[in-house]
């Protein structure tokens, strides 16, 4: 296995800001032009006669835009390690991850090996 080329990590990370920029317009779009505190104190304002429905639409707004934020943190990260020369590389073992799996998922942060044992004991997680 080789090392990524120059035009693989370019390719990437073309991939990854356009990810960014989706996530960015359709949060926009989402939050109306709100910031996320603003937003949910609008969603805790609004009345309704059905509460539990109120509070399971407001549930499910909040997970969306938590994911939404947790997925652009991965980005800018993923974008960092190509800056900073450290994209491909595991966060836990430092072997190489493969490029089909970057073309999968180009934010990954491990190798499948150390993805699989995290997931089978999360309290290995490496400092991120």
């Amino acid at each position: 296995m080789s090392l990524l080329s120059q035009t693989q990590k370019l390719q990437f990370q073309a991939v990854l800001q356009l990810r960014r920029a989706a996530l960015d317009s359709q949060r926009s779009a989402h939050l109306d032009g709100q910031s996320r505190a603003e937003h949910a104190r609008e969603l805790l304002l609004q009345d309704s006669d059905d509460a539990k429905q109120r509070d399971a639409e407001r549930e499910l707004d909040f997970a969306l835009t938590d994911r939404d934020a947790v997925e652009l943190r991965e980005i800018d990260q993923a974008l960092a390690r190509l800056a900073e020369g450290g994209y491909g590389l595991c966060a836990d073992c430092g072997a190489e991850i493969p490029a089909e799996r970057l073309q999968l998922a180009p934010q990954a942060l491990r190798c499948v090996a150390c993805g699989s044992r995290l997931e089978h004991d999360p309290s290995r997680v490496a400092a991120q």
